[in-house]
């Protein structure tokens, strides 16, 4: 499996997504598709956070999707969006924005193209056991599509702090 490593180009990312209502209340969730170019393209962008996790609804899932939650503001004023990206089709994502009031596009990539793509799948040790499934893990993509941030094999307890810290804001 190949990682994105800083300084590569950020391969393309499209999927059909849940998409935050426009108050941010994390209320009235829509759906549509997402774009990487596109949001990479808003005036005064510093990058993008993209971050792979395994299933809606689960413990550390949940934990993560709240710290980025907690603390979209402080990154989005300082120019930078979060997107969540899990192998879970569009209505279980739904119900997991609107239980847990998360204020930022979830995307579905059900077929793990996007997954494969971002070397976020993969084999994986669990309790003894192999399996291939999702690799949790965190990158920022710049401006100019290029990755500047790449961790993988992330902990969910601590991991937006961490994010938070390796981008200068805290």
């Amino acid at each position: 499996m190949t990682r994105l490593a800083v300084g590569d180009a950020a391969p393309a990312l499209e999927l059909p997504a849940v998409l935050p209502d426009a108050t941010g209340t994390g209320t009235g969730h829509t759906t549509g598709t997402f774009s990487l170019a596109d949001a990479l393209a808003e005036p005064d962008r510093e990058g993008v956070v993209v971050y792979f996790y395994p299933a809606a609804m689960t413990p550390g899932c949940t934990t993560e999707a709240c710290d980025f939650r907690d603390s979209l503001a402080s990154l989005q004023s300082a120019g930078y969006a979060v997107v969540g990206v899990s192998p879970d089709g569009v209505d279980k994502l739904t119900t997991f924005a609107e239980r847990d009031a998360l204020t930022f596009p979830l995307l579905a990539d059900t077929g793990h193209e996007a997954l494969e793509a971002w070397g976020a799948w993969g084999e994986k040790k669990n309790y003894g056991k192999t399996y291939v499934g999702v690799i949790r893990s965190t990158v920022v993509v710049g401006p100019d599509g290029t990755v500047t941030v790449a961790q993988y094999n992330v902990k969910a307890t601590g991991h937006v702090a961490r994010v938070r810290k390796t981008l200068g804001l805290d």
